[in-house]
């Protein structure tokens, strides 16, 4: 696993006040398409250019199962993790729709379900059949976490191969929200309670004990939970792994990334303890309805693009937030300048 301690990419910040500089001579007043104007400031630094683009999109699905879902921790049986599989393969979920009208290249990654899905169209990058429930044992092994990590890494060098301008990686496996909210409790020091959330649809009542379940697990693990990559194997899923992975291959590649919701989030999370300036790379897509979220948000320092009160996952949320970039970066390289339109500055 040594590559995922590899140095990040560095931003050209010459670019940065060359597109500055160039904001400041748009015809609008200056600070006036706010975080519009920031978004394409910085892809300028990322890209190495002065007129930043976001047109080639590239989406990975990393999907796996988790042991902990034997502990009633979900609202839906395991084997939608497979079926919902299936229908990422055949274009029918709600991420192939998002991926069609942006016209971005799409892929969904078994990363570990519990049995392989034989159809085409599925990339087979396993790390076993599900983790081990984190209530009793470490979710994964030392090596599986190898796996699942070069996952991410395998899923970013596919984009860049294709020329992708910017990497989106979203999730699958139910459950997984139990392991985001224990990996963010045990990386930010909280109560299991505080970022415990609905996830699939639980109730108040459910929630509770989801909660209750989480911390029981942290508990027994305390001691064993103390570093970042140590929390991955003990408490996190195959797919959040794979994540993890992909952020930090992605910040060292120079390729841009817009992360997801809750789940997206605690990789990156994870991927920003391991390496601190893989977070300049990370674009953050929304803000989830998930209770957490905005717990790790903070902690990222994070301004996510919406607030639409989003819980899907599959990547839907960052998706959604690709026009908006796409748009700074029109109106950033397509405006006139002051000069040019023959305008009044004062």
């Amino acid at each position: 696993m040594d590559w995922i301690f590899q140095a990040p990419a560095q931003p050209d910040w010459r670019l940065f006040e060359i597109a500055a500089a160039r904001q400041a001579q748009l015809t609008k007043p200056p600070g006036s398409l706010g975080v519009l104007e920031e978004s394409a400031v910085r892809l300028a630094a990322l890209q190495r250019r002065e007129r930043p683009s976001v047109e080639r999109v590239w989406i990975s699905v990393f999907a796996a199962d988790h042991g902990i879902a034997e502990a009633g921790v979900s609202a839906f049986p395991q084997v939608v993790t497979q079926e919902m599989v299936k229908n990422f393969a055949a274009g029918g979920a709600a991420v192939n729709v998002l991926a069609r009208a942006l016209g971005a290249d799409f892929e969904v990654v078994d990363v570990g379900l519990v049995a392989p899905v034989d159809v085409p169209g599925v990339v087979n990058c396993r790390a076993g059949s599900g983790t081990a429930s984190f209530l009793t044992a470490p979710a994964m092994s030392v090596e599986q976490l190898a796996v699942a990590l070069s996952a991410g890494r395998d899923a970013v060098a596919r984009a860049l191969t294709a020329d992708a301008e910017l990497f989106v990686g979203g999730e699958m496996g139910i459950a997984n929200t139990a392991s985001a909210s224990a990996l963010a409790a045990a990386r930010l020091g909280l109560p299991a309670a505080d970022l415990t959330g609905a996830g699939t649809g639980l109730s108040p009542g459910q929630i509770d004990r989801k909660a209750a379940v989480i911390e029981q697990a942290l508990a027994l693990h305390r001691e064993a939970l103390n570093s970042p990559l140590a929390m991955l194997q003990i408490l996190g899923g195959f797919e959040i792994a794979a994540l993890t992975g992909a952020y930090l291959a992605a910040a060292q590649q120079g390729l841009p990334v817009v992360v997801d919701g809750f789940i997206s989030g605690v990789a990156a999370l994870l991927a920003a303890a391991l390496c601190p300036g893989c977070a300049d790379w990370l674009f953050f897509g929304h803000r989830s309805a998930e209770k957490g979220h905005v717990l790790v948000l903070e902690a990222l320092h994070a301004r996510p693009l919406l607030a639409l009160d989003l819980r899907l996952g599959e990547a839907s949320g960052a998706l959604m937030a690709i026009p908006v970039l796409q748009m700074a970066c029109r109106l950033h390289n397509e405006m006139a300048t002051f000069a040019q339109a023959g305008v009044s500055t004062a």
